[in-house]
């Protein structure tokens, strides 16, 4: 078996128009997410063995408090084909997972991570900033992973748990 987190960055900050998109960090209501849904995890006992995220700015520090709030003690793999990725690319990026790695984070954005999810799950809502969508899929490959062995097991948000 493997498990799959699709975890949207927290709320950035749009209040500085010189910074490009990259730059952007989190505004005060993700700062309070990032942690929050860390604690949701934390009980859920979604220890990743593996945590990828996007190297932007917003999403690198949601990565960070998420890693801090489950405890997580290894690195996190900053890869920037995160960054608009296309569906293919998510794909790649997944199938190319190592095998040794049974339970990943993938810390990303939007339009993509909700494409993935729905290629893989059927799931048609839009995942908001914080949302974390927990994929379990029956095979033990990485490179095996596809929409006929993918189980939606959850999706939380912020507000879902406010």
């Amino acid at each position: 078996m493997k498990k799959l987190y699709l975890i949207r960055h927290a709320k950035s900050d749009w209040s500085n128009p010189s910074l490009e998109d990259f730059d952007r960090p989190l505004n005060k209501r993700g700062e309070k997410n990032a942690p929050f849904m860390a604690t949701i995890l934390k009980q859920k006992n979604a220890n990743p063995d593996l945590i990828i995220s996007s190297p932007v700015y917003r999403t690198k520090k949601t990565a960070k408090l998420i890693k801090k709030g489950i405890a997580f003690k290894g690195k996190i793999l900053f890869d920037e084909h995160l960054y608009e990725a296309s569906l293919k690319t998510m794909l790649e990026i997944v199938n190319f997972i190592n095998d040794d790695y049974d339970k990943v984070f993938i810390i990303g954005h939007n339009p993509t991570l909700n494409m993935l999810a729905f290629y893989l799950v059927g799931f048609n809502e839009n995942i908001p900033t914080c949302g974390v969508l927990e994929i379990e899929f029956d095979c033990d490959s990485w490179r095996e992973v596809n929409k006929k062995c993918a189980k939606l097991i959850s999706f939380d948000y912020p507000k879902k748990k406010y």
